[in-house]
């Protein structure tokens, strides 16, 4: 019931951090998207692991994450740095909009002996470590929660999630929303996060 309680507050106080609607279009974005294709797949499902899958992302999600990307300043990555410097907000909203439209693949592959530990911390967080339930903002499937941007992360690679997880833990990716997941990562240990990281890769 506590674990709950701590993943609904979290919930309810990430509902009033909403920011303004995009009004991408999708149609002009998949134009724009092209140059995405190498590393994401044409339609963004990524073939290599190192790669996020972007097919059924939120749109806000990747506009701030292309924002973040082209100021280098709490995102930093070289080569998304100079796809995205030349980069428009309306680009930046049509090409979201553009993969938002797109369908996610099948699940990625993932270690069978790890999905029960991570989906116990998933579905509802670890009390002891003070570490909150993963689908109060990422939603029970992964599916994330659009209006937020909070990202979709079902079906994600374990390779791509576990890096991302242990950026926030170090330092070198500071661009979450008051920290929320630096805190939280803070209070993981590796295990913990490979076991989420390959619990999301199962999720669809």
């Amino acid at each position: 019931m506590k674990k709950l309680f701590v993943a609904g507050m979290l919930f309810f106080a990430a509902l009033s951090m909403v920011p303004a609607a995009m009004a991408g279009n999708a149609e002009a974005g998949k134009t724009k998207a092209v140059a995405c294709g190498g590393c994401h797949g044409m339609d963004g499902n990524s073939p290599i692991p190192a790669y996020p899958k972007l097919a059924g992302q939120n749109e806000a999600y990747i506009v701030k994450q292309i924002k973040d990307f082209k100021a280098n300043a709490t995102r930093q990555n070289a080569i998304m740095l100079g796809m995205a410097a030349g980069l428009s907000d309306e680009d930046a909203a049509d090409i979201g909009a553009y993969y938002q439209s797109q369908k996610l693949a099948s699940a990625a592959t993932f270690d069978d002996s790890k999905l029960a530990a991570g989906r116990e911390i998933y579905k509802g967080g670890d009390l002891q470590k003070g570490v909150p339930a993963c689908q109060a903002c990422h939603g029970p499937n992964g599916s994330g929660t659009a209006g937020i941007g909070y990202p979709q992360l079902g079906g994600q690679y374990v390779d791509y999630t576990l890096a991302q997880l242990k950026a926030f833990k170090d330092g070198t990716r500071t661009n979450d929303d008051k920290e929320l997941m630096s805190s939280i990562v803070a209070k993981m240990s590796e295990e913990d996060m490979a076991a989420v990281a390959n619990y999301i890769a199962s999720l669809k």
